[in-house]
């Protein structure tokens, strides 16, 4: 039985991919050491993955782990199958000890004896990585504004701008370094976003408001627990076209500006549901007379089914309250289903119905209430 020690870092994503790239001429590599370090690195990187142990037999591979968080088995099976060389590959949750192979020598029909690596996590600190890939704090998938790519439909029956809506929105979180700190990983980041909304039963569709979202979130993992906090800046103007309108006059708006600082707690109770609330305060506030608590909460949904492996049913509740509001929550509805897998790169597409229900989100009309149905397309890269 051979054994070597294996840390899922960037080190070994490195080594992992110099292996592939200079053997990819001759044939694809199928050495159970060369899996493990390949194995190890995209539990890390694409996954946050450390507290786990690999054992892998000609190809076969178990991967043994408290703690899934939000992923599936199915979603690690499906990016681990792409590594070259792998021919199984199963998930246990349990407590990371030695790992057992799927298969056997024996039941292959081979006398010799099995080649058995295991592969466990070390306990000691690791070293920071710089950009790495994911954040460690998942999307909140019904928070409108929650920087990301999506285009959606909305039809707003209460309104006194338009009817039909198009919004889209454009941005991410991106994780700048990450490392090691208090029995889990920190994480500074930047997130960065833009919201627009355009006016469909005008006749070009004119740009009705549009809403930018800055800021630096510095994010604590441990286990199936995180905390985002975050400082930053939130914008909001008019479209021209909007603004020649002959009926638009200083009622139909609000300027508001304001930079903010924000906690969130978050808790994956299975690989299936997860809860988050928190609240944040505002500063240099525009208008001032602007109150400058506000609270939010949430819960989301993913299943652990997918259906002709393709769609994967998704749910997300969002409440926020806003203190100048008298803290009146504002409710946000998402359902839908995810297509396909994260895989690899961890993208993640989804198809939604929506319902919104309280203070307009839009900036520029703050100040009133607005009710929706819609449908979106929402895709996040981490």
């Amino acid at each position: 039985m051979k054994r070597f020690s294996c840390r899922a870092t960037a080190a070994s994503a490195g080594c992992a991919a110099f292996l592939w790239i200079s053997t990819g001429f001759a044939a694809v590599p199928t050495d159970d050491e060369f899996i493990a370090g390949y194995v190890a690195a995209i539990l890390e990187r694409e996954f946050g993955l450390t507290d786990t142990a690999i054992a892998i037999e000609n190809g076969a591979v178990t991967i043994t782990t408290e703690r899934l968080g939000r992923h599936n088995p199915h979603q690690l099976e499906t990016a681990l199958s792409t590594v070259p060389g792998v021919t199984a590959v199963e998930i246990i949750e349990g407590a990371p000890g030695e790992a057992v192979p799927p298969t056997s020598a024996a039941e292959q029909g081979d006398a010799e004896t099995p080649t058995v690596v295991t592969a466990a996590t070390a306990t000691e600190p690791e070293s920071s990585q710089i950009l790495p890939r994911g954040t460690l704090f998942e999307p909140l998938q019904a928070a409108p504004r929650w920087p990301h790519f999506s285009a959606a439909y909305q039809y707003a029956n209460n309104d006194q701008v338009a009817e039909h809506f198009g919004a889209v929105s454009f941005g991410e979180t991106l994780s700048l370094v990450r490392g090691g700190a208090l029995d889990g990983k920190l994480e500074l980041a930047f997130q960065a976003g833009v919201f627009a909304t355009f006016d469909l039963d005008s006749e070009s569709q004119d740009l009705i408001n549009a809403d930018y979202v800055v800021g630096i979130p510095l994010v604590y993992r441990r286990g199936d627990f995180s905390s985002f906090l975050r400082v930053y800046h939130q914008s909001s103007h008019l479209g021209d076209e909007f603004l020649l309108r002959d009926d638009v006059d200083e009622e139909d708006r609000i300027n508001l500006s304001f930079e903010a600082v924000e906690l969130l707690l978050s808790y994956d109770i299975d690989p299936r549901w997860r809860i988050y609330g928190g609240g944040g305060y505002l500063f240099h506030r525009q208008p001032d007379t602007l109150e400058p608590g506000m609270a939010q909460a949430g819960l989301e949904y993913e299943s652990d089914e997918v259906y002709w492996d393709v769609f994967r049913p998704v749910a997300a509740l969002d409440l926020q309250s806003w203190e100048d509001d008298d803290w009146s929550p504002a409710v946000s509805l998402r359902a839908g289903f995810q297509i396909g897998d994260p895989g690899i790169l961890g993208q993640q597409l989804e198809v939604t119905a929506e319902y919104y229900n309280g203070r307009n989100p839009n900036g520029q009309f703050f100040t009133r209430d607005i009710e929706y149905y819609g449908i979106g397309l929402h895709l996040y890269f981490n």
